[in-house]
């Protein structure tokens, strides 16, 4: 089949909409469930080029969760901590490493992935559908599903859940093309190979030191960025990213939208977060929106009276501002990427407070020298990488 047509575009008035390979070559995915949209398709080949890439890269089953075009969550399969576990929700289920992957790619930043489009680079198991089952998701794609994995996905949703498999063997055209506003585009595609030796080329910072782990974050983090709306940047820790500022104008927003979203996933695990006792039944979504809103400056507003009985059993303490900045405090081992150099060292001082240690980013800018005397100032140790990574 070398055509399936779409309900419509971006938009419902956007008709008509269909994907289709050129020159009568067949598709190089199967709908197996579901009716996929336009944007759920974008989502789909997007997603999937990041965990097939970040699988070569890191050796490791890899997933991710995308809303819109650009990843909310990217992580590879690493053994998680009972700490992520509990806020990742999934304590209570057996894991196996792609569903891991997983349970770390949607529990970054859980509030953005409400509705996402998954990719997992690796067929996908029973353990990776069953915690599917029970997050609000829109669809999947994958090279493959095992039969007991493929009967509980086709049961979520009614019966409607996307399922799309996608040949892992296709190679696309070297040169792509897209229209806008009548006018086509084309380009070469991106067959930039993102790998340690890119990292270990040109350390420009006094401390040259990359530890495994941050070679293998910092690789998770350009890679998250390679397929990322521009301008952006990524936070990533522990084999996952952590925070991912995408589409942002000016540099320090993305920095700033990045690192805000590592400390929300940080603060998550302070003890009075993970002590929060929610009445029973409480539903996924409200619980981590109330979460989300504990956290933040406004947490008087869900502690107000008649409105923390929705919620908790008990009414909780708040978090104050000092025990957070405390709290942050201890937050360490950062690794960052940028998809476009740094033009100012204030970029590094918002990094630095969200436990940035490592860095990598293209180089380039007049300012070079100040973002370096800002690196050391701190320690940090910063790679240029020479390659940006814009994506639009």
């Amino acid at each position: 089949m070398n055509e399936l047509s779409l309900k419509y575009g971006c938009n419902p008035n956007q008709k008509p909409s269909r994907i289709f390979m050129q020159g009568g070559k067949d598709l190089p995915v199967e709908v197996l469930n579901g009716k996929p949209g336009y944007i759920n398709f974008l989502d789909a080949f997007n997603s999937w080029q990041l965990v097939k890439e970040l699988k070569e890269a890191v050796g490791l089953p890899a997933a991710a969760s995308f809303k819109h075009v650009s990843p909310a969550g990217a992580a590879v399969a690493t053994e998680l901590s009972n700490t992520l576990k509990k806020i990742y929700f999934v304590d209570d289920l057996e894991l196996s490493p792609i569903a891991s992957a997983y349970a770390m790619a949607r529990g970054a930043d859980r509030m953005s992935s409400y509705g996402d489009w998954v990719a997992i680079s690796d067929t996908c198991d029973v353990q990776t559908a069953l915690l599917l089952k029970r997050e609000v998701s829109d669809g999947i794609i994958a090279p493959d599903y095992t039969p007991e994995a493929l009967e509980v996905l086709k049961s979520k949703r009614k019966g409607t859940y996307n399922i799309v498999k996608i040949d892992p063997n296709y190679v696309p055209a070297p040169v792509e093309n897209k229209d806008v506003f009548g006018i086509t585009f084309e380009q070469g595609r991106n067959e930039l190979k993102i790998d340690d030796a890119m990292l270990m080329q040109n350390i420009v910072t006094k401390n040259k030191n990359l530890t495994d782990d941050a070679k293998r974050d910092l690789l998770i983090a350009l890679i998250t960025l390679k397929y990322t709306q521009s301008n952006s940047v990524c936070y990533a820790k522990g084999g996952q990213a952590i925070g991912v500022g995408a589409g942002q104008q000016s540099r320090i927003h993305c920095t700033r939208l990045a690192g805000n979203k590592a400390d929300i996933w940080y603060l998550r695990q302070h003890p009075k977060v993970m002590n929060l006792d929610f009445v029973d039944n409480i539903r996924r979504p409200d619980r981590d929106n109330t979460i989300d809103v504990y956290i933040s400056d406004d947490c008087e507003d869900v502690l107000a009276e008649g409105i923390w009985q929705q919620f908790f059993k008990t009414k909780p303490e708040p978090l104050t501002k000092q025990e957070k900045k405390e709290w942050l405090s201890t937050l360490s081992g950062v690794s960052l990427g940028s998809d476009a150099f740094f033009p100012f060292g204030d970029n590094i001082e918002r990094a630095r407070r969200s436990g940035v240690q490592y860095v990598a980013q293209p180089g380039g800018s007049i300012r070079d020298d100040n973002v370096i005397d800002t690196c050391n100032k701190y320690n940090m140790t910063m790679s240029f990488t020479g390659i940006r990574l814009f994506h639009h």
